[in-house]
């Protein structure tokens, strides 16, 4: 079924990082209409079983089909990482995570075969990136580490630059892949680039730091233009937010993610329902 190159693209994740691959795709697609809906009633997803996890994501999906989209970006790398493979065949939309775009930015930029991934533990555990980079070429050695308490500390405002507790955390979780000598770093979850200075004072101006979300929002536009998907109405883009939690905490926090890309309605929906 063809969709309508008018209609939204659905953005989906476990809370409100996700919106770090929104203010991309809103950057590299002005646009283009935008619905996104943030699970932050059930945040994190890095600690959910993969059967969880797809049941989430199933009931996400199943909600913004409702609303029409003509496209599916799953901003989530957990989600990715566990349902992406079971959800795209049940539905007839085009569906995009954000793994498979961050493993191939690390294969190019890499130059001593050393990358490091940085995830939840059930994105970690999947593979996921390992398999994807070592397939890809096999000369390079994959270094993966959890950060479970990244998610959090992002979701309640923990992500000034040179926060204390922050910092001290980001050295215990990377002092290994510092020591490994990885010249490449991927961010392998959506929360994670509001830790990026951070991440980048701590590992040194010599590592590059892949962020997942802008080669995922390069990857979705691609995909949208070969499908001749992409709105050809010049009318600036327009985004409503969805979330399962209270909007509050949602829309202060979205004016950090999305700066200048700020605004549009948020609305509390029971996606249990879906």
């Amino acid at each position: 079924m063809k969709a309508d190159r008018q209609a939204p693209i659905g953005v989906f994740d476990s809370g409100v990082g996700g919106l770090t691959v929104v203010r991309e795709i809103m950057r590299n697609l002005p646009d283009e209409r935008i619905v996104y809906f943030g699970d932050t009633a059930r945040v994190p997803y890095g600690s959910k079983s993969k059967n969880t996890v797809i049941r989430y994501s199933r009931q996400i999906v199943h909600f913004l089909e409702t609303q029409q989209v003509k496209a599916i970006v799953i901003a989530c790398n957990t989600a990715s990482a566990l349902a992406l493979d079971t959800i795209e065949k049940e539905i007839d939309l085009p569906i995009i995570g954000v793994v498979k775009p961050g493993a191939q930015m690390a294969v190019e930029t890499t130059q001593n075969k050393r990358v490091g991934v940085i995830a939840t533990e059930s994105t970690i555990q999947s593979g996921l990136y390992q398999q994807l980079i070592t397939e890809a070429d096999p000369a390079i050695t994959v270094y993966g580490k959890p950060c479970p308490l990244f998610v959090p500390l992002v979701e309640n405002g923990y992500f000034n630059d040179g926060n204390p507790v922050t910092k001290l955390i980001i050295a215990e979780y990377l002092q290994e892949l510092k020591d490994a000598g990885v010249d490449t770093l991927i961010l392998g979850c959506t929360h994670y680039p509001l830790l990026k200075k951070m991440i980048g004072d701590f590992m040194g101006d010599e590592v590059h730091l892949v962020d997942s979300g802008k080669v995922t929002a390069q990857a979705a536009a691609a995909a949208l233009d070969d499908l001749g998907l992409l709105n050809g109405k010049k009318t600036g883009g327009t985004a409503r937010y969805f979330v399962s939690d209270t909007p509050d905490n949602f829309d202060e926090l979205a004016h950090t993610f999305l700066g200048e890309y700020a605004g549009g309605t948020v609305e509390r929906i029971a996606i249990e329902t879906y």
